[in-house]
């Protein structure tokens, strides 16, 4: 069941963490960046856990194994199991598994959370595209991964062979700035080759499917950073989520967000989940959350008061996407955004 185009963020009377079962957290950008935990990350966490929710890590990063995020967030102060973790390795290695015979040979563009992922369904990893594969799948391979990858998965993918990608984000977050991700590198090998790959992770199906067969969520709410990614894989599923502020999108990206990028809940960082959200209330002559009020007029997004400048983002998504419908806004949200300082 796919989602409903959103008008308005929505509000809720109880924290997060008590109104779901189980959180399905984003890491790049919303438990850490750079390998660093984000302010305010660990302690979030350990709160909304202490209280009774599940937390659940779902990274479109297929570098490492689920045992080595683990052991990382562990160290964060953030304790997690191997279990606790699904990632778009183990999305890209069951949708593979489910179309090759078994024991089949791939070769691999990536890292070692990719050849674990494979290994478990039975799939046997190979390094050129001379040792026989059938199959190619692309993953994130960090920062060093060596420019003949592309070359290899180029000459496999013309002799015909079928192309897997664990996912296609273009930027990943990192403590220096924003970097190239697996969607850039995956733009590199379909200029060479002309193919088009079959894609696992967010915001696609078979990531969700991965991810409720792992956890069994039943109220489950996606926490992200990315509208692309991360909320759009909520609106497809049908699941609410909550938008944070630490990584990839920042205020205007969310004004003007189409309908399948509108979270439901927006927040600064991974406290969001602790508290109730304000409610935003008015129709199309002006919507109110907190001590602001945003509005359409001439043309533009004008926002007039005070207070909490996350109500009135809050306040002006509701305009805005009010105004769009089921398209993106064409209003200008400039003066408005930057007013708000985020």
């Amino acid at each position: 069941m796919s989602g409903t185009s959103r008008t308005r963020p929505s509000g809720s009377s109880t924290a997060l963490s008590e109104a779901y079962d189980t959180a399905l957290l984003d890491l790049d950008g919303v438990v850490y960046a750079g390998g660093q935990a984000i302010d305010h990350a660990v302690e979030a966490l350990g709160t909304a856990r202490d209280g009774g929710m599940h937390l659940a890590y779902v990274t479109n990063n297929a570098l490492r194994t689920p045992a080595a995020v683990a052991a990382h967030l562990t160290e964060l102060g953030v304790p997690a199991e191997p279990t606790d973790v699904i990632t778009s390795a183990q999305a890209v290695a069951r949708l593979m598994a489910d179309q090759l015979p078994a024991g089949a040979r791939v070769l691999v563009i990536g890292g070692e959370g990719l050849r674990v992922a494979l290994r478990e369904r039975g799939l046997e990893p190979v390094e050129s595209a001379d040792d026989d594969p059938v199959a190619v799948v692309q993953g994130y391979g960090g920062p060093d991964l060596a420019w003949g990858r592309f070359a290899e998965a180029s000459y496999a993918i013309n002799r015909g062979l079928p192309w897997y990608a664990s996912n296609t984000d273009l930027t990943i977050p990192g403590a220096r700035g924003i970097a190239p991700g697996n969607g850039a590198a995956v733009e590199v090998v379909r200029i060479a080759t002309g193919a088009e790959p079959q894609v696992a992770g967010k915001p696609l199906p078979p990531m969700h499917r991965e991810t409720v067969l792992r956890t069994g969520a039943e109220r489950p709410l996606v926490v992200g950073d990315r509208l692309d990614t991360d909320i759009e894989g909520a609106f497809n599923g049908g699941v609410e989520s909550l938008l944070v502020l630490t990584g990839v999108t920042d205020a205007a990206q969310l004004v003007t967000a189409v309908p399948e990028h509108r979270p439901t809940y927006i927040d600064a960082d991974l406290r969001g989940l602790l508290t109730g959200q304000p409610e935003v209330t008015g129709d199309g002559g002006g919507f109110r959350c907190g001590g602001w009020t945003a509005s359409a007029e001439g043309g533009a997004l004008v926002l007039e008061g005070d207070g909490d400048a996350l109500d009135g983002l809050r306040a002006l998504c509701a305009a805005a996407w009010s105004h769009a419908g089921d398209g993106a806004c064409d209003l200008d949200a400039d003066k408005a955004v930057t007013r708000l300082g985020l």
